[in-house]
């Protein structure tokens, strides 16, 4: 996929030219008469190919809407050309209206497709783009690392459960020679990480923590924990049908946190990268954890259950516990953990949580820069009650029911004492709708944001 951005200019490349809308008649007169004829007014991520003299291609328009648009959200749009641009070079100028290296991650994502099932693949658009002043080996590095997590998104629990993510785990730290290891089982009851074992008991396959390092041992030490529920039935608080259609993608956070890893390592920023992930099966036996159960954790606290399809909490805690007793400078978690988040902000725009101040505006900053939205959401700590447990230390949710994104974070945050930052976010995972930069499927969210961030603080 990224050898269709060219890294040097052609010369009989054809010329994309952008278009405002409105200003199709800034344009010269055959474009402009082709343009009107063909209703093409340069409205959002519209793309209309130009015929030569002989009816081949002569050049395209892309159309990025009203002016107004912010800069890194109408590079974006360039993602609609992967998928018409026909087999040949093509040159794209960003000058003012275009930021050159989105617009060079926009083109290859737009490109990516998910055929591993498809006995005949689809025919596919093919040419080529120089984008000039772009960085293409970044932008390739960054499409690299969002075709990671959609890949593993998209892939079924059938070919993805708990050791097909350990499996893709190992496979990245062997590309990047990092260090990975796996406690598997009953041995996880010995390791002190009961919950991750109480959670992913009752499937076929065994739960596990996948533990990767990369980095020399004396740099800053950052360490990244991802939810790796591979399927969620719900547990004994089942869910219904509807509910499970698409919980293939509940390693959502999983995936992220590899693609963010994976961004670390390619960019070899000086760190110390730990890598957790609580890999597990939420399913159904004579032996899965029931509501009501109190579960002893990693922390020494204990959580009564209140319900079972809150799982994806308990695995996180005992993680966020192992990892932080080695007192990182940041602690990040990502997870795909509840549906009270995509309520409040819908699937596009993850809620992140933090009490670093400094960090939060960082990565605020960044999410707008890199056009990879998250909106920053409290830690209210008057809510922190509303988990209160007659039997135990704490219940893994509320008994009213609102406020559902916070009060998981704000469980989470009990199970973090030491790192000097911790970030909790709330991602969805998964694109809903197609769009120029990727089809409906799994998909990578908040990663570059956070990198930008990593790579500011660390000098990559």
């Amino acid at each position: 996929m990224t050898d269709r951005l060219l890294t040097e200019r052609p010369s009989d490349a054809l010329a994309v030219t952008p278009v405002f809308t409105g200003e199709t008649s800034t344009l010269d007169g055959a474009a402009a008469a082709w343009a009107k004829a063909h209703g093409f007014t340069g409205s959002a991520g519209a793309v209309l190919l130009l015929p030569g003299e002989d009816g081949t291609p002569a050049g395209a328009l892309l159309g990025l809407g009203a002016r107004r648009e912010a800069l890194p959200a109408r590079s974006m749009l360039a993602g609609a050309l992967a998928g018409v641009l026909p087999e040949g070079d093509w040159v794209l100028e960003a000058g003012e209206a275009l930021d050159p290296d989105l617009t060079a991650l926009a083109f290859l994502n737009g490109g990516y497709r998910f055929e591993r099932y498809r006995a005949a693949p689809g025919v596919n658009a093919a040419g080529r783009l120089f984008v000039a002043g772009a960085d293409a080996g970044r932008a390739a590095e960054a499409a690299r690392a969002t075709t990671l997590v959609r890949d593993l998104v998209n892939t079924p629990t059938s070919d993805l459960g708990p050791a097909g993510i350990e499996a893709a785990i190992r496979a990245l730290g062997a590309e990047f020679g990092a260090q990975v290891s796996a406690t598997i089982g009953d041995d996880l009851l010995g390791a002190n990480l009961p919950m991750i074992h109480a959670v992913g008991r009752a499937s076929a396959e065994a739960p596990r923590l996948v533990d990767l390092t990369w980095g020399e041992e004396a740099a800053p030490r950052v360490t990244l924990v991802g939810k790796g529920v591979a399927f969620d039935t719900g547990g004994l608080d089942i869910k219904p049908a509807s509910g499970m259609l698409l919980m293939k993608k509940d390693m959502g956070g999983a995936a992220n946190v590899l693609g963010l890893a994976r961004l670390v390592m390619a960019h070899r920023l000086p760190v110390r990268l730990r890598v957790l992930v609580p890999a597990v099966e939420n399913a159904i036996s004579g032996n899965a954890f029931r509501p009501g159960d109190v579960l002893h954790s990693r922390k020494g606290k204990t959580v009564e259950i209140g319900n079972t399809d809150a799982e994806g909490r308990l695995i996180l805690a005992d993680a966020l516990a192992l990892g932080d007793e080695e007192a990182p400078q940041i602690l990040i978690d990502m997870a795909t953990l509840t549906g009270a988040a995509r309520v409040a902000l819908g699937p596009d725009l993850p809620p992140f949580y933090t009490d670093d101040e400094t960090f939060a505006s960082a990565l605020a900053d960044a999410a707008r820069a890199q056009h990879d939205p998250l909106w920053r959401m409290p830690l209210w700590a008057p809510y922190k009650a509303n988990l209160a447990s007659k039997i135990a230390d704490t219940n893994n949710v509320t008994t009213d029911g609102m406020a559902g994104s916070v009060t998981a974070a704000l469980f989470l945050q009990g199970f973090v004492e030491k790192a000097a930052s911790w970030t909790h976010l709330d991602v969805y995972g998964w694109r809903p709708k197609a769009g120029p930069t990727g089809p409906v499927g799994g998909e990578a969210q908040g990663i570059r944001a956070l990198f930008s961030v990593m790579a500011s603080r660390y000098g990559g």
